[in-house]
């Protein structure tokens, strides 16, 4: 079959980030990178600053507001940096708050779960943040690996309250493959913050009960280039940068600075307005199946016929990750015996089943349930029977 170029055949990748979109999308996506509303120009061309950029920020934002529900106390908005630039964009702005509020600077409180909360916490640390380590999820395995989330008895916040500046967790470990599927509980009137990079829009979330929640883009919403955050609007006010230099909280660049992205629309720089325009097209794309309700309920029944064939067959496949934490957007797994996930994975790839090799720091095999990923899988040309 010969295929349009903007055709494809139904894919069925298994990657963690950059992930799988919506062919349809994409496809939208592509044609306005060549020409944009009849302007001559493309999505990839057009300034940031333009009445057509200045509608999609706009409109990308109602539709995440609508998408989440999102209250009137929290503002949505759009950064550079991806996930590992919004690791030091917590830590500043944060800091930066809390001492607007009580004079002080504040510890940064970080459960870690996983890889991307431990890397969270050691830039809030390299930056030179005061951090506490509520709970190390390694100490609570006979490997000493993730694999747990630990019972909240087990954690230990900075014992005042009030000296603590944020709560930071990772909703969902795309490394080891572990999700928090309720809020962590934080001591009362203490802010908590979410790195949803890799399950957001993936369920439905009460963002009443966060501070931040920020994600980069490429694992589930888009495509890398852009980050998205929404924030309660109180933690825009930020101490003086002469009260900052004082207390020796670390100062964030300008264009990670959260009061000035808000205040420009994000716009203080030159945004990707063409990658924005991904995510407008996707969260639009999930109000039209139904919102998250129905995206998570997708998500779940995904994830439980794949954990149902691990658990079926143990003496093949070993899951790493505690059944309370098990993620349903990354399910990862092993396959003992010399040379035997190799095999799975090429025999895999003559299905049509690619992107399934976990991350290079743990080995091993990685389901990424990403949205657009069917439940039927045909079988490719030349499948063994």
């Amino acid at each position: 079959m010969v295929l349009n170029k903007l055709d494809r055949a139904p894919p069925h990748y298994f990657g963690a980030g950059p992930a799988l979109l919506p062919t349809e999308v994409l496809q939208q996506a592509a044609v306005e990178l060549i020409q944009y509303q009849n302007l001559g120009i493309g999505l990839g061309e057009m300034s940031h600053r333009s009445s057509q950029a200045i509608d999609i920020i706009n409109t990308t934002k109602q539709k995440v507001t609508q998408l989440l529900d999102v209250p009137d106390t929290h503002e949505v908005f759009f950064a550079q940096g991806g996930g590992t630039g919004g690791f030091a964009a917590v830590a500043g702005n944060l800091l930066a708050a809390h001492a607007h509020k009580t004079g002080k600077k504040g510890v940064a409180n970080y459960i870690v779960t996983g890889s991307w909360s431990q890397k969270a916490a050691e830039e809030a640390e390299r930056l030179g943040a005061d951090v506490n380590i509520v709970v190390d999820a390694r100490k609570f395995t006979p490997n000493g690996k993730y694999g747990v989330i630990p019972a909240q008895s087990d954690w230990k916040f900075t014992p005042n309250a009030e000296d603590i500046a944020y709560v930071y967790y990772c909703d969902n470990e795309t490394v080891g493959g572990v999700e928090f599927h309720a809020p962590p509980e934080v001591p009362e009137g203490v802010e908590l913050v979410a790195d949803m990079s890799s399950n957001f829009l993936s369920k439905p979330v009460d963002v009443s009960k966060f501070g931040l929640i920020f994600g980069g883009a490429q694992k589930n919403i888009g495509i890398a280039g852009i980050s998205l955050y929404i924030i309660k609007k109180s933690l825009l006010q930020h101490a003086s940068l002469e009260q900052l230099r004082q207390l020796q909280v670390p100062i964030i660049p300008i264009f990670l600075d959260f009061p000035t992205l808000v205040k420009n629309n994000s716009a203080y720089n030159t945004l990707s307005i063409f990658a924005l325009r991904i995510v407008q097209l996707n969260v639009e794309h999930l109000l039209a199946k139904g919102g998250l309700k129905a995206q998570g309920e997708e998500s779940k029944r995904k994830a439980a016929k794949i954990y149902a064939l691990l658990d079926k067959h143990p003496e093949i496949y070993k899951s790493p990750v505690a059944p309370t934490a098990r993620s349903n957007m990354n399910i990862v797994f092993t396959i003992p015996g010399d040379g035997k996930e190799e095999t799975f994975i090429k025999e895999a790839a003559i299905w049509g089943l690619t992107g399934l090799k976990g991350h290079r720091s743990v080995g091993g095999i990685r389901v990424s349930n990403c949205k657009s990923t069917g439940d039927v899988l045909p079988p490719a040309a030349g499948a063994p029977p």
